[in-house]
């Protein structure tokens, strides 16, 4: 591959555990891509929480405590989100946007030199419907950790947008999750729809999607963040420490509410639950707060509730978020940025979570 290094700067996962299982290598082989993959010039990637969540191996059925970003003391085995064990050294990163420089066999030229944003959710090529076949970037295989990362063509976006690389790629991971949360709640016009951590990631990406839909946006946000997370759209932020979180949450909407767009989960799932109108929607991707949670199963049943769990989506989810970014509907969320040898304390500011919206790693 003419121009391209042999060996790259990456961040190698090499275990579950605390930051010094995250090794900065400058000697890692430049990956190749086999037939039907793109090779990719990382230019930044943004961080979620399932990089540090799979650190700690949060994901194991042993865990059933908020997310704190300590190091667990889990077993291999059921250590990755998809809930089987990862296979170490992995490169983390699924918020990928770069330029493709080089292709494989059976995939053509058009896209080399293309500024690019990655689909997370790797499917498998003959069932992309079989969500037991699916797999994840920076999970299942190599991400954007890195200066360089080979991706399935079918995974890899074009975009025409006048946004930095850094502002793209506040993107694809946490606006795909949420754009899966609001499409499977079938949010509509004119509904009122509750997001729970309004200024993380998913969720400013919850607010702005929700209010493209014409719905009205009761955040709950920490009171240090209101203003913030009020300049992206919410009708109403809430402070999360209220005493009586759901009583301003109910009174901030005006009455039963159609969606609740929820992240956190914890103590506060059972009471914001009561607050969904007979037939309302509860959708999740996240349980920040903690994932075993209190639920009435009358409050299920008696108000036919719908309950939609939000992790693998289909392809087209990915493919309307970035017609969105297109068309300069959307605001990018950018709460900072670390260079990729500064792993660790870009990290550590994600665990602290004194910013809104997304922090994305600069790749040199």
């Amino acid at each position: 591959m003419n121009g391209i290094p042999a060996t790259m700067t990456a961040v190698h996962l090499v275990g579950h555990g605390g930051p010094d299982m995250l090794v900065v290598r400058h000697d890692v082989p430049v990956p190749v891509p086999s037939a039907g993959e793109v090779l990719i010039r990382v230019g930044a990637c943004g961080m979620n929480n399932t990089d540090v969540n799979t650190r700690v191996g949060w994901y194991s059925k042993a865990v059933t405590g908020e997310t704190t970003g300590e190091a667990l003391d889990v077993s291999d085995g059921d250590g990755s989100w998809g809930g089987s064990g990862i296979a170490f050294p992995r490169i983390q990163g699924a918020d990928i946007c770069g330029r493709v420089v080089a292709v494989g066999a059976g995939v053509g030229s058009g896209l080399i030199g293309r500024r690019v944003l990655n689909d997370p959710c790797i499917r498998d090529a003959d069932d992309p419907g079989d969500r037991e076949r699916a797999g994840y970037v920076g999970s299942e295989c190599d991400g954007g950790f890195a200066q360089y990362c080979v991706l399935p063509v079918r995974n890899v976006h074009a975009v025409e947008s006048p946004l930095t690389d850094v502002e793209l790629a506040s993107f694809p991971c946490s606006w795909a999750t949420a754009e899966h949360m609001l499409t499977r709640a079938r949010v509509a016009d004119g509904e009122t729809v509750v997001v729970t951590g309004a200024s993380g990631g998913v969720g400013s990406a919850l607010v702005q999607l929700a209010r493209a839909r014409g719905a009205r946006v009761v955040a709950i946000a920490g009171a240090s963040k209101i203003d913030e997370v009020a300049g992206y759209g919410a009708d109403a932020v809430v402070d999360r420490s209220a005493a009586d979180l759901a009583g301003a949450v109910a009174e901030a909407a005006g009455g039963p509410i159609d969606v609740l767009a929820d992240v956190v989960a914890g103590p506060m799932f059972a009471p914001l639950l009561e607050l969904l109108r007979r037939g309302g929607r509860y959708t999740t991707a996240g349980a920040i707060g903690g994932p075993i949670v209190d639920l009435d199963v009358r409050t299920l049943y008696l108000q036919d509730l719908e309950f939609h769990g939000c992790t693998v989506y289909p392809p087209e989810v990915f493919a309307s978020l970035v017609a969105r970014i297109e068309s300069g509907a959307l605001t990018p969320t950018v709460g900072g940025t670390f260079p990729l040898a500064e792993i660790h304390a870009a990290q550590e500011a994600f665990i602290a979570k004194h910013h809104v919206g997304a922090l994305v790693l600069e790749i040199p």
